[in-house]
């Protein structure tokens, strides 16, 4: 059997129980960044340390001085730089972490501010009301799929990049619900781009990850070009059947004989005063023209004036 069989799909290893949190290659790549940043950091503040530091020291413990400021810098560069994997997915559970310790936190603190039967009540009442009562249950669930949705996000951006062999995994930044589904922001990093996602087949392997109907991508951001936001849709809000209220104001006693309303057109009258046929308008008689070079010695209405001949 390979070594790589011997590797369950969760990271377990089948010899000796370990986990493999950060791949071997994501781990020396970012070590050898973490060197190389920190010999940079090393030279570049240690140099800038010990000129400033000789104005007011012996240059040589002015070197020293900057020497050591330099270290520990670099070290703290690259204590930041090989611990980045780690934080990162810690960044990326840090909804849940907080949730988590806020539980175990809680029930600490509700168990020893009062007896068993109070904590059980409050916990009851803090599980129960939400799960009865359908708007609030609603709405948790609806936060529950941002959180969800976050971590489908991560896993399609890995496919992307495992395929496409470049770019790195984008910031999944905070999501909110919406009638439709969920909103959320992402920072694009190195490699990744809006015109990527919004290429043939990406959009509907988003919407497929995110167990969703639709995804939509567009800039969130003016001046950010890394900066967009995912609009996930699960739900047509707008398809729902509306009751109207206009009905409950109809009354209910109208007599089946009730007059018309004046702006109806009158049906089945029988006026005197309207003749049957309809009275057709004389033709109108053309009207003669006047010579173009002909001399009037007055304009007075008298003489036959009409402004509309020269209209």
């Amino acid at each position: 059997m390979s070594k790589s069989s011997q590797r369950s799909p969760f990271g377990w290893s089948n010899r000796g129980g370990n986990v493999t949190v950060i791949e071997a290659p994501v781990a020396r790549s970012h070590r050898r960044r973490a060197i190389i940043a920190f010999w940079v950091t090393l030279g570049v503040v240690g140099l800038l340390t010990a000129t400033v530091a000789s104005h007011y020291l012996h240059p040589i413990l002015g070197a020293m001085l900057g020497g050591l400021i330099g270290a520990a810098c670099g070290a703290v560069v690259f204590a930041l730089i090989v611990a980045w994997p780690v934080l990162r997915v810690f960044w990326h559970w840090l909804p849940e972490i907080g949730l988590g310790l806020a539980a175990v936190y809680g029930w600490t603190a509700l168990m020893q501010s009062t007896p068993l039967w109070g904590s059980l009540l409050v916990v009851a009442l803090v599980v129960g009301v939400p799960a009865a009562v359908g708007p609030i249950r609603r709405r948790v669930m609806a936060w529950i799929w941002c959180l969800v949705v976050r971590h489908r996000l991560r896993l399609c951006f890995a496919a992307f990049i495992a395929t496409n062999r470049h770019g790195s995994l984008p910031l999944i930044l905070p999501a909110k619900p919406t009638p439709a589904g969920e909103r959320v922001w992402v920072w694009l990093r190195p490699g990744l781009s809006l015109r990527d996602l919004e290429a043939d087949g990406q959009v509907q392997k988003l919407a497929v990850a995110c167990w969703a109907n639709e995804v939509r991508v567009m800039r969130a951001s003016r001046r950010y070009a890394a900066l967009v936001r995912l609009d996930i849709t699960r739900r047509e809000p707008l398809a729902h059947t509306i009751v109207s209220p206009l009905p409950d104001y109809v009354p209910t006693d109208v007599p089946a004989n009730a007059p018309t309303s004046p702006g109806m057109p009158p049906v089945g009258l029988d006026l005197p005063d309207v003749p049957d046929e309809p009275v057709t308008a004389p033709a109108d008689t053309p009207r003669p023209r006047k010579p173009r070079n002909a001399t009037t010695t007055s304009t007075s209405p008298s003489d036959g004036f009409d402004p509309s001949d020269y209209a």
